[in-house]
């Protein structure tokens, strides 16, 4: 990947560990210099003692690269707004935004409490809307000045947002969420020279090894299929400007496998013309999803 990122400034948010931090090692590999966000929480959440965002710069450093560790909390307006002034400031320049903060606190949908709700949606969703948003005001001026940007987002959702995880309701709506601000964003900011994409990875992390530990494990010899390391080709390649006219799309990515994700979109369908009564609109929906094809199986289901 040496060199597809040559001179371009990249940030990614919750890069302190597991595929963020393989996200920023592979960017600088890539020739970016990389603005490292991370808040320094543990898996919950909570405050950390440590600085993982620092270890991360200093590894790049050490490997030759250029690179700068920002603390601040990405889902408050001002985290939000520093994180991009940092780059720009720093740099002179933004060119890549990857969104990947997150965190879980894991329950049933009966026993989650109503804090657990919204501090998972406070992070991944909000922790996205908010980089992105400034983001692309610093975009939108740039072409509005006449210097159109090629300009990259990636978002990081899961199979958990496309398909539901059990015990994992805020977490799975929190990603769904993930999906439908990436359509709209790559909507809207396509006129000012941006791209948007989402991700839905697999990897071994501090929130999966836990949550999918058997499936997760490292081999104790042979390729590594679960390492989050196999997921930042994609994620560079989206990033840089090798990428021109792939916007608006969703990407499955585990292992050494890619599957570009087919979202909703019209199946079997009846009109009657008229309004339908209960009974017989029942009929004709049982005749619909016998053609239709079946979902996929919700995550932790047999």
């Amino acid at each position: 990947m040496s060199g597809i990122c040559d001179g371009r400034v990249v940030v990614v948010t919750g890069a302190g560990r597991g595929l963020g931090r393989a996200h920023a090692l592979a960017f600088a590999a890539a020739g970016a210099r990389v603005v490292v966000n991370d808040l320094g929480v543990g898996l919950d959440g909570t405050p950390g003692a440590d600085s993982p965002a620092a270890r991360v710069v200093a590894e790049i450093r050490a490997a030759g690269g250029e690179a700068m560790a920002h603390g601040g909390d990405i889902a408050t307006t001002e985290g939000a707004r520093s994180l991009i002034a940092t780059a720009v400031e720093r740099y002179g320049r933004l060119d890549t935004l990857v969104n990947n903060a997150g965190f879980l606190r894991d329950r049933m949908l009966v026993n989650l409490d109503e804090d657990d709700w919204d501090a998972v949606l406070r992070v991944h969703l909000k922790g996205h809307f908010l980089p992105l948003k400034h983001a692309a005001a610093h975009w939108r001026s740039e072409a509005k000045a006449g210097r159109t940007p090629v300009a990259r987002i990636i978002n990081t959702s899961s199979g958990a947002g496309l398909l539901g995880s059990l015990g994992q309701g805020n977490y799975s709506a929190a990603k769904a969420g993930i999906v439908g601000l990436t359509l709209v964003a790559a909507a809207e900011l396509a006129r000012y020279g941006v791209q948007v994409n989402a991700i839905a990875p697999a990897a071994r992390t501090r929130m999966t090894e836990r949550t999918f530990a058997e499936t997760m494990a490292a081999p104790t010899a042979g390729f590594d299929a679960m390492a989050p390391e196999n997921v930042s080709p994609l994620v560079v390649w989206l990033g840089s400007a090798a990428s021109e006219g792939v916007t608006g799309r969703v990407f499955e990515t585990e292992g050494g496998r890619v599957t570009v994700m087919e979202g909703w979109r019209p199946g079997p369908s009846a009109d009657k013309g008229a309004r339908w009564d209960a009974d017989e609109v029942g009929d004709a929906v049982r005749k619909l999803l016998a053609c239709a094809e079946p979902p996929g199986a919700v995550y932790g289901t047999t």
